[in-house]
């Protein structure tokens, strides 16, 4: 049943980000903020058993505002500006309110760098001229890359990767999932050939050498996985398995999105830095 859940529900769910990412770009940067709303939700309600009392309508006003902000193309100071007047927000909240007390304020200053800044950036890197590119080298390989890992882990794992953290991982895990990362960025170049002769989609698409495909693959699905083992280990100190039920089979929207918070901007800073 556990199984048969985590099939449908992760249908559903990727059957609405595709709507979200291709509808338009307002959609896909909306889509992008609804998702880190959840995110900043789940980790002001779980940081409540550590009697740590952040402003969660800090944060939300700040993935608002950001949202805003990218649809209308503004400037690298407007982002800047909002960051470090969120930040004041947050230490400010621990003074005006009783029940928010300093603990609380340093807490919803860090919500604001993880997971907030991570989902700013991603709505930027959606409203680019290379969001297809990006989404399509960090998004497959992430997913893949975890499949490998967990399904090389099982059935060759032996050296544990990070014990304390997260016991299912393994070394061996890791390199198969850095492998079927490799063999995603053929794909995704071979794919990439295929675009071009697609009128709509061919037009969106900018056509990457397969060196980069798999470089930007490998990397960022690597960074994925430290991801991963980042937010197990902020798990394992609050005391829980899941951040919320709010997906059947899956957990929380934390628990997905987590590699992709690592993944994307890193896909993203290899395709610029390669000059794409």
């Amino acid at each position: 049943m556990q199984m048969k859940n985590r099939i449908i529900y992760g249908s559903i769910m990727i059957a609405i980000l595709l709507l979200c990412v291709f509808l338009s770009p307002i959609t896909r940067v909306l889509g992008f903020a609804l998702a880190g709303c959840l995110c900043a939700y789940e980790y002001s309600h779980q940081m409540e058993k550590l009697n740590m009392f952040c402003s969660l309508h800090v944060m939300l006003l700040y993935l608002l505002v950001q949202a805003v902000f990218t649809i209308l193309h503004v400037g690298l100071a407007a982002y800047c500006a909002c960051f470090i007047g969120a930040v004041y927000l947050a230490m400010f909240s621990g003074v005006l309110r009783k029940r928010v007390n300093g603990n609380g304020a340093l807490d919803t200053a860090a919500g604001l760098t993880y997971p907030c800044v991570l989902f700013s950036a991603i709505m930027v890197i959606g409203n680019s001229d290379i969001w297809l590119e990006t989404l399509s080298l960090a998004c497959l390989g992430t997913w893949v890359c975890d499949t490998g890992a967990m399904l090389g882990g099982r059935r060759f794992g032996k050296h544990k990767l990070a014990p304390a953290i997260s016991p299912n991982k393994t070394v061996e895990g890791a390199f198969w999932g850095a492998g079927t990362a490799i063999l995603t960025g053929v794909v995704v170049y071979l794919l990439g050939i295929g675009f071009r002769g697609m009128t709509w989609i061919g037009t969106l698409y900018t056509p990457v050498p397969l060196w980069l495909c798999v470089l930007t693959c490998l990397v960022s699905s690597s960074m994925g996985q430290i991801g991963d083992l980042v937010e197990s280990l902020i798990k394992r100190m609050i005391g829980v398995k899941d951040f919320s039920n709010l997906i059947p089979g899956h957990g929380g929207m934390f628990d997905r999105a987590d590699s992709l918070l690592f993944s994307i901007p890193t896909a993203y800073l290899c395709l610029r830095l390669a000059g794409l």
